[in-house]
């Protein structure tokens, strides 16, 4: 038995004083209503109206039963009211400095279109995991190897100048091989991780640049203000140096990319975020190298 249906038609129908009205506010038709209060009577074991009046009058115990069906199909109406409410919560996703604002508004519009409301938190890749476990976000893109990644952004380096060569490897800016002042390599924040930056490091040493030629920068603005109006160069995607107007080329000799996966307070946030939403992600990261299906 519907026990909340019979219920709402048990209160409609005393509130009319009618079956055929009291149907109608309860939005069933009436043989409808007449069969769940016959059936809620049979479960109580009691008559809620008297039916020898053309009046649906309630008997003594249907008026004592009146207000715990009001209570429970308020009851009923409030936790729908709620339900509605926490699907329309925002699935707050920490991501990186890096998206733009054009690229999130495409995401969330994408994700509204699934019925799923996003609010992003940027943050540095050193953060995000920590604002899952902390409940400030319910899911983040964190930083990891690329061959722990669900999506991969490879890097390489930009410049003002546009390069001559088609890949760069870094032994190229070793002191007496290039003229003028010594040029630099800045890493971002968004690449200040181990399995990026440490990298960059041991190939530095390995080809003899000084220690100061690989340096990490503050923020991606600090960092692309040092290469601007200068021979240094920015790691970074070819999106980034499209957005920065610079030049980019891959490096040779090395593949560095950043990789990304999902962590969330919820298995289902993950799984969705890997899933329905991976093409979208995968553009806001830099990347059209969307993986394979989860």
């Amino acid at each position: 038995m519907d026990l909340i249906g019979s219920c709402r038609a048990f209160v409609s129908v005393s509130e009319t004083g009618s079956f055929t009205a009291g149907a109608a506010v309860a939005g069933i038709p009436q043989p409808v209503a007449s069969r769940r209060i016959a059936a809620l009577e049979k479960h109580l074991g009691e008559r809620l109206f008297d039916r020898s009046t053309r009046r649906a009058r309630l008997t003594p115990f249907g008026r004592d039963m009146l207000p715990s069906a009001k209570r429970l199909v308020h009851l009923a109406d409030a936790l729908e009211h709620d339900a509605k409410r926490a699907k329309l919560r925002p699935l707050r996703l920490a991501v990186p400095d890096t998206c733009t604002t054009r690229d999130l508004a495409e995401l969330d519009a994408e994700a509204r279109a699934l019925d799923i409301f996003l609010e992003f938190r940027p943050a540095p890749p050193g953060e995000r995991a920590e604002l899952v476990r902390v409940h400030e976000v319910r899911a983040a893109l964190t930083a990891v190897p690329g061959k722990e990644a669900v999506w991969t952004v490879p890097l390489g380096l930009a410049s003002e100048a546009e390069p001559e060569a088609d890949v760069i490897h870094l032994e190229t800016l070793r002191t007496g091989r290039s003229r003028g002042p010594r040029r630099r390599v800045w890493i971002q924040p968004e690449d200040d991780v181990p399995h990026i930056r440490d990298r960059v490091i041991r190939i530095r040493d390995s080809v003899g640049l000084q220690p100061a030629q690989v340096a990490v920068a503050d923020s991606l603005t600090a960092a692309a203000a040092s290469v601007f109006h200068s021979a240094d160069f920015l790691l970074c995607s070819a999106e980034q140096a499209r957005e920065l107007g610079l030049a980019w080329r891959p490096l040779g000799g090395i593949r560095l990319e950043r990789g990304f996966d999902v962590v969330a307070g919820l298995g289902e946030d993950a799984q969705y975020l890997r899933t329905r939403l991976r093409a979208g992600i995968a553009r806001c990261l830099g990347t059209t190298d969307t993986g394979e299906a989860g």
